[in-house]
């Protein structure tokens, strides 16, 4: 579901497509109780009767084997008909692993060390400025590769009114950039946050990455993916555009009503913006329509399905999956890390990193203190969620996998948290 189909791509339509399946399998024998996993779906049937969420599709794997996988609900609260295992969803921030995984392929390469400098393949962001007591000033430093890929690179998203740094966000106009180049050219335009390398703050960095490696790999972004990851991994769903044959199987996306507490169906993602919507996104280039697609966001951009992007988190176990190795063991490994030090925080609170109990690795978070955060989970849990409510997670101590997802803009760590311990309850057999 690419923006361009290049020639070899479309030669590759003409041929029968045999879609590698991920095994399935008894629970016991991977060491959970059927009887229990059957609580997954009994806590996803209790958030779609109450109308809090349309529908809800998730799917648990434990030693690369699916042991449990349901549907609940419908397509949407003005669209009856029961929520299916293929349908697409659009994935949002679930799209920062795919990027970090694109850019950590080329530094397997070689191509480029977490130290250098980002402006060594985006001049454009060479010379920026801080804002410090109201004063324009030269940034200290340089943001480097590894900032860029931990969000410490003094980036911001623009979701804080309150903030005049993401006021200036907003009035760039960033999601109408034609393309990434035209992206980062706003994107220069604005100051820093902060000097690279001393706080945390959620951004467009991941988006900034996809423009790396386009300059790096000579691919368009969107091609480069296709070519490299989701080629090898059979994720034949998953692209920034949906083309109009498979349209019926996009979800509408719902906001909840706050005082129904009900889910109610939008048209569009950025209506969830409101203090936004007049001048920040009124010819959206990405994550609106998904048709025609040209703003590649590596960031939030991508449609996915639950089939699709289970196999990219089996993939992301040690680098491979069905005998297709997209990244070494060694640097998946690197990546599942906490990379922040000691004193980086996040410059706002609406940031969700539970930074008491864990941290950020390269498009991952990490939870390093699960008992901190009153989560029974183990310590290297490594995860992330979507803005409308997806989330996938990676518990390299048991060996399991989640991947569960919903249209419901907003962040909903009650459910995720209990999609923990729905899952690991069902354990019979631990590694711990």
């Amino acid at each position: 579901m690419s923006g361009r189909w290049s020639l070899p791509a479309l030669m590759l339509l003409a041929l029968p497509v045999q879609a590698a399946e991920i095994a399935t399998g008894r629970p016991e024998l991977q060491g959970m109780s059927s009887d229990r996993l059957q609580r997954v779906q009994a806590l996803n049937q209790r958030y779609t009767d109450a109308g809090i969420i349309a529908g809800i599709v998730t799917a648990v794997a434990r030693n690369g084997v699916i042991v449990h996988q349901s549907a609940s609900g419908v397509r949407g609260v003005d669209d009856p008909r029961p929520i299916a295992l293929d349908d697409l969803f659009r994935i949002y921030s679930m799209s920062k692993p795919v990027t970090a995984v694109a850019a950590m392929q080329l530094y397997e390469q070689g191509a480029f060390q977490l130290s250098d400098p980002v402006s060594r393949f985006i001049p454009e962001l060479k010379d920026l400025k801080v804002i410090e007591n109201g004063v324009l000033r030269p940034a200290k430093r340089e943001m480097t590769m590894h900032q860029l890929l931990t969000h410490t690179a003094g980036l911001s998203y623009g979701f804080d009114p309150g903030n005049p740094i993401d006021r200036m966000y907003v009035e760039a106009s960033l999601w109408e950039a034609k393309d990434l180049d035209d992206f980062v050219t706003r994107l220069a335009r604005l100051p820093l946050m902060f000097d690279p390398g001393g706080e945390w703050q959620y951004s467009v960095a991941v988006d900034v990455t996809g423009l790396v490696v386009e300059r790096i790999s000579g691919q368009p972004f969107d091609e480069y993916l296709n070519e490299h990851i989701f080629q090898p991994l059979d994720m034949v769903d998953t692209g920034f555009n949906v083309p109009p044959d498979e349209r019926h199987r996009l979800l509408p996306n719902h906001v909840l009503d706050s005082g129904t507490n009900r889910s109610v169906s939008i048209d569009n993602v950025f209506e969830f913006f409101p203090q936004a919507a007049d001048m920040f996104y009124r010819n959206c280039r990405a994550m609106c329509d998904f048709d025609d697609v040209t703003l590649y966001s590596g960031g939030s951009g991508l449609v996915s399905t639950l089939r699709d992007y289970l196999r990219f988190a089996l993939a992301m176990r040690d680098g491979e999956l069905d005998g297709q190795r997209i990244l070494s063991p060694k640097t998946v490994n690197f990546m599942r890390r906490n990379h922040l030090a000691a004193g980086v925080h996040p410059v706002s609170p609406i940031e969700r990193i539970p930074f008491a109990s864990g941290g950020w690795g390269i498009g991952f978070s990490v939870l390093t203190d699960p008992a901190a955060q009153g989560i029974m989970a183990s310590v290297g849990d490594y995860s992330w969620t979507g803005g409308a409510g997806t989330v996938f997670w990676i518990d390299p101590v048991e060996d399991i996998v989640v991947v569960s997802m919903m249209q419901l803009l907003g962040t909903w760590p009650s459910y995720q948290w209990e999609l923990r311990v729905a899952t690991n309850q069902a354990l019979t057999v631990s590694m711990e």
